[in-house]
């Protein structure tokens, strides 16, 4: 018995030394500690032997248990700290090489140009005005003086959805919102940013674009006031040195009616291929608010006059930025935002 003792200690040993895994190491210890281990099996046989044999081979097994439990547990530090080196081998950081630097993002063009344009009219005193974006015909056309048999309907190229609703082509009906809101003994000055929707799609047109339109109604307002407020903003937004023209024009919601031009920003106004020779550039529509729409709007129109004007962010955005083609405003191409 003790030299079958002896043999199974070598083994056991043998094999613990050999173990290079943790799970090999649990089978181990399972084989030979286990309940039904070598040496659990030699213990349970300790009834077949003599009286007098049975306390000295308790007191060897017993030994050789303790033996193999530290030896196992001495194999078990030996291979996690093992695992541990290997590890830390594997994902060791050197942090002698440079930081990975972030890409930040910086505010879009037309982001950028709406802040100016909001900027400088609320430096004048202009409140912002909102509205929806789905509307019906009668604040997008008709409430401006445009019923559904003018002919200037045929220049409207909007999106229907039914036969009274659409996508708004322009935010005018912000502006008939406003004045049908308010008290009409009070002054209305604002601006209302916004997107519109219209079906045009090539180098200068986008189905969906941003205008701002402007609105002043109050006593004694008169076309030297337009005149005065649009020409401080095109400074502000375009410098000094530009030249500011009004050309009398129609719409059917202002009368009298101007379009106004800025001296060409590429050529200076000496005639290049962007202001097609004239030296001029168009960027915006105005005039004095239609009597028919102030009364539409319950505004006395003996006692009240106002003003009225619309621009693309778009067009403004290609002049300031020199960019030639609108398309490029919504391709989110990086070579072309991180100019910005």
């Amino acid at each position: 018995m003790e030299e079958q003792l002896e043999s199974l200690k070598k083994a056991a040993l043998q094999e613990l030394k050999e173990a290079d895994t943790l799970g090999v190491l649990n089978e181990l210890r399972v084989k030979y500690l286990g309940k039904k281990g070598s040496l659990t099996g030699v213990l349970k046989g300790l009834g077949n032997l003599q009286p007098e044999e049975r306390p000295r081979i308790g007191q060897i097994v017993n030994a050789i248990r303790t033996q193999l439990e530290m030896e196992i547990a001495n194999k078990s530090d030996e291979l996690k700290q093992a695992e541990l080196d290997k590890r830390l081998a594997s994902e060791r950081i050197d942090v002698t090489l440079p930081g990975r630097t972030s890409n930040i993002g910086s505010r879009h063009p037309l982001t950028l140009t709406l802040d100016r344009i909001k900027d400088t009219f609320m430096r004048m005193g202009f409140d912002i005005a909102d509205g929806p974006e789905v509307e019906t015909d009668y604040y997008s056309f008709e409430a401006l003086n445009l019923p559904k048999d003018h002919p200037a309907r045929d220049m409207q190229d909007s999106f229907y959805i039914t036969s009274d609703i659409l996508l708004r082509p322009h935010t005018s009906p912000v502006q008939v919102r406003t004045m049908q809101a308010a008290d009409p003994g009070q002054p209305i000055r604002i601006i209302a940013p916004g997107k519109v929707y219209r079906r045009d799609y090539d180098a200068t047109h986008s189905p969906m674009f941003h205008q701002v339109e402007g609105l002043v109604v109050d006593r004694g307002i008169r076309f030297s006031d337009l005149k005065g407020t649009l020409e401080l903003f095109i400074y502000e937004i375009f410098g000094n040195d530009v030249r500011v023209r009004f050309r009398p024009s129609f719409f059917p919601f202002t009368e009298p009616s101007a379009e106004v031009d800025v001296s060409c920003v590429m050529c200076g106004g000496k005639g290049c291929r962007v202001c097609s020779g004239t030296g001029w550039l168009e960027i915006l529509g105005s005039g004095m608010v239609h009597p028919r729409v102030l009364e539409m709007s319950r505004f006395d129109s003996d006692k009240v006059s106002g003003f009225a004007f619309g621009m693309g962010v778009e067009r403004i955005a290609m002049l300031v930025y020199g960019i030639d083609d609108l398309r490029l405003f919504y391709d989110n191409d990086l070579r072309f935002l991180r100019q910005f």
